[in-house]
């Protein structure tokens, strides 16, 4: 895999995103915005961002009532270190019978083995059509999961997560989801400083808690109905400690099994697994930003112990809390320039 770290020594690490017909024009900017404010220690840029369509340089057909000027051909794709399909509504036998278009298929071809590879929301069917994701676990807008599957049956679909990190390619759910999956990405190659840093910048959450079963229609809820909120505040308040299921459903007072189904229809998952991020959110955010020892951390974090942080952080991250620390402690960076979002 390319990592931005590699590269930053050198040059920045060139994201290029790929403009289709029929693009979202929100989608096709949220690159741009992420990945383009971040610089290291001295003011360099960590990343370049250039779009690129599938012929020569010219306008590229939006949703919109509105087309954009795209400066590159498909033969900037050979030189890029990350490669971003965003959605498009105009896919063709792409998206109705999972086959790229020769034009599409001349396209990809100019991309380097190793190249980091990610969609948002349908661009994901780019990625299943050229054969990336064989094998794999991926994601898309809840409205097309069903959809992606039936299309393409040796994809493992996820349709209740807002982003999939399968190593050198990446898939998000629908539209804002595009946000999260690009601050992941910053996030795994500079670690949550940055990544936190742009978030606020840019007045987005620096971590969506749940995934896309939460935005699921559903029939609106009786007004007098309990959330969970509370339960949620009350235990990020004390992730040091011990906490247990029934002591979070008692913040609401309802029954574990009600608290149960009612935290995992506003959050997308257990209330298990969202303490598990949440724990390793703030041991990532204590490696990176404290001295603490790594026993410390893990009693600070609410693990317990450094060796069930360190079982935690391998699963969540595949790397030791030693090696996370020496990683992100390494390296200054920054975000924008003389305080400018």
């Amino acid at each position: 895999m390319s990592s931005a770290r590699e590269s930053s020594a050198h040059r920045p690490h060139r994201v290029v995103v790929l403009a289709l017909d029929g693009l979202l024009p929100f989608e096709l900017g949220i690159p741009h915005r992420i990945f383009g404010r971040p610089k290291d220690s001295a003011g360099r840029p960590l990343y370049e961002v250039l779009t690129c369509s599938v012929r020569p340089p010219g306008p590229v057909a939006t949703d919109a009532d509105f087309a954009v000027m795209v400066e590159h051909g498909p033969e900037l794709l050979a030189t890029a270190d990350t490669v971003i399909v965003p959605a498009s509504y105009e896919l063709g036998p792409v998206f109705e019978e999972g086959v790229l278009t020769e034009e599409l298929a001349a396209a990809l071809a100019h991309i380097r083995p190793g190249t980091r590879l990610a969609s948002i929301c349908t661009g994901v069917f780019v990625l299943a059509a050229a054969g990336y994701l064989d094998g794999r676990r991926a994601t898309t807008h809840w409205a097309e999961t069903d959809h992606l599957q039936r299309l393409f049956p040796a994809v493992d679909v996820d349709p209740d997560v807002l982003f999939i990190d399968d190593g050198d390619v990446l898939t998000s759910a629908g539209v804002a989801a595009g946000i999260d999956l690009c601050l992941h990405m910053v996030r795994r190659d500079h670690g949550t400083a940055v990544a936190n840093e742009i978030a606020r910048r840019t007045v987005v959450p620096p971590h969506r808690d749940g995934g896309q079963a939460q935005y699921i229609h559903r029939p609106v809820p009786d007004p007098q109905t309990s959330t969970t909120t509370t339960a949620r505040a009350w235990a990020l308040g004390r992730l040091h400690e011990p906490i247990q299921l029934r002591d979070m459903a008692a913040q609401e007072s309802m029954s574990v099994r009600t608290f149960t189904r009612r935290f995992r229809e506003e959050v997308g998952i257990s209330p298990g697994q969202w303490l598990t991020q949440q724990r390793v959110e703030r041991a990532r955010h204590l490696l990176e930003s404290t001295d603490l020892s790594v026993d410390q951390v893990a009693r600070d974090a609410g693990f317990g112990t450094a060796q069930s942080m360190r079982q935690h952080l391998q699963a969540a991250l595949g790397v030791t809390p030693t090696a996370y620390r020496r990683t992100f402690r390494a390296e200054g960076v920054r975000v924008g320039a003389g305080g400018q979002p």
